[in-house]
């Protein structure tokens, strides 16, 4: 399985790897990445990868067999041998906006405390879907994200195991989704500290150091999606 970087060190923006697999459709694998790789509604990390004697633009990642982290390249170009040494640079203010999104959708489910059916990030919005059958009053979602933002609480990770989990099923908000299983352990990312914590649940993500780091944020269209369902988007300004 390739390392993942980004878990601990989300604002790593190059970072040098060896090639240890080239895959059919034309992919690189590397031993250790900074590239996060398409899930969890979080678009694949998309940049650069320079070797000796060669570069390639990567349009995306994604996930590949036994865990890899996939880099696909943006058109078809010679690709570094296995066992290449070569340099990984992230698109970082396109990772960056991803960040602030997804760290923004945490504070999301605080300001709307129901169940999550569904969510996606891009780089200039974010949207969560709710078990909700009435749509929520947007001007005190707006002044509750305002004051998060405001208040510019850090945003951490840890780590559990899954008997753990299974002994706190109130930390997953999810509905439909539930937090990847096999390694032993789960990542929890926590907003806030000590008592003071504002939110903690499963995510496998980057996230932003602190809520203000996220900027300001308008609230966009809520939907209805289905009898019991509301989608909210988030905008960044």
């Amino acid at each position: 399985m390739s390392e993942l970087l980004f878990l601990e060190d989300a604002y790593l923006r190059d970072a040098d790897a060896e090639v240890t697999a080239l895959t059919e459709e034309g992919g690189v694998v590397l031993d250790r990445t900074i590239f996060y790789a398409t899930g969890g509604g979080q678009p694949g990390d998309s940049g650069r990868l320079s070797w000796d004697g060669g570069a390639i633009e990567i349009a995306t990642t994604v996930k590949g067999a036994d865990g890899d982290v996939v880099l696909v390249p943006a058109e078809p170009a010679p690709l570094p041998p296995a066992g290449a040494r070569v340099r990984q640079e992230l698109d970082w203010e396109r990772r960056h906006r991803h960040m602030r999104v997804h760290t923004a959708l945490h504070l999301l489910s605080v300001a709307i405390p129901l169940p999550v059916t569904g969510g996606s990030i891009t780089a200039e919005k974010g949207r969560l879907d709710f078990d909700m059958p009435d749509a929520p009053a947007r001007d005190g979602i707006e002044a509750a994200l305002a004051r998060m933002v405001a208040a510019d609480l850090p945003v951490s990770a840890e780590w559990i195991t899954e008997g753990e989990l299974d002994a706190r099923p109130d930390l997953v908000k999810t509905l439909r989704v539930q937090p990847p299983r096999g390694t032993g352990r789960v990542r929890l990312v926590r907003i806030g500290q000590g008592a003071d914590t504002l939110d903690l649940q499963p995510c496998g993500g980057t996230h932003v150091a602190s809520t203000g780091e996220i900027g300001a944020l308008r609230l966009g269209k809520v939907e209805k999606k289905g009898r019991q369902n509301r989608r909210v988007s988030l905008l960044l300004d």
